[in-house]
């Protein structure tokens, strides 16, 4: 089933998407695209639903077929400070700022979003597997990050974060249970399942 090319025709539309919202480090980065009107793609679709080379081959597509894309980025320790859901609506706050062309409708994956002054919103539940300029949003927003964790790694190669880009997987946590928490680790998240028995 192929994704839908707009929410509202005659209207330029900017997808929004975010990466890394989940992770223990890091930051949370967001992608915002505006496709051209009927965009179509054959592969393009849910980031989390493609292979690492496919997102990686498709970023450039998108990158080049776009009419506007940027990426926002919000640090861990902002994320610590105003929380990771308000941490991602201001990740795509700044990717919607850098557009080149202005959008007349922000289409949000997910059911929340704190306004973008002067832009109407459509929230949509799973958007990224429904609309292409979504979909592309996830892309740019997920392999940006990926890049970035990569960067982290090579700084800190105990965690793997190459492969697991921050996620809690066990092997992230058994580091943080061996190495001890690093600098961009995100303090306001729970690390270790342990950490419940710790502050009661």
């Amino acid at each position: 089933m192929s994704l839908d090319s707009f929410f509202q025709k005659n209207t330029i539309e900017a997808g929004c998407d975010e990466a890394g919202r989940g992770c223990l480090a890091g930051p949370v980065v967001a992608a915002a695209v505006i496709l051209p009107p009927d965009y179509t793609h054959d592969v393009l679709n849910d980031s989390k639903k493609l292979s690492f080379k496919q997102r990686n081959a498709i970023k450039e597509e998108i990158k080049s077929d776009a009419i506007a894309w940027a990426v926002g980025v919000v640090s861990h320790t902002e994320i610590d400070e105003i929380n990771i859901l308000n941490a991602s609506f201001l990740a795509m706050h700044r990717a919607v700022d850098q557009l080149k062309t202005k959008p007349e409708l922000l289409l949000i994956d997910g059911n929340r979003f704190k306004p973008y002054d002067g832009i109407p919103h459509e929230t949509i539940v799973k958007g990224d597997g429904k609309y292409y300029s979504i979909a592309a949003a996830s892309v740019l927003a997920k392999t940006f990050r990926d890049e970035l964790m990569q960067e982290l790694h090579r700084e800190y190669p105990s965690y793997g974060w190459h492969t697991n880009a921050g996620y809690p997987t066990v092997a992230h946590r058994d580091a943080i249970r061996e190495f001890g928490i690093t600098p961009h680790h995100r303090k306001s998240f729970r690390l270790l399942p342990e950490q419940l028995e710790i502050f009661e």
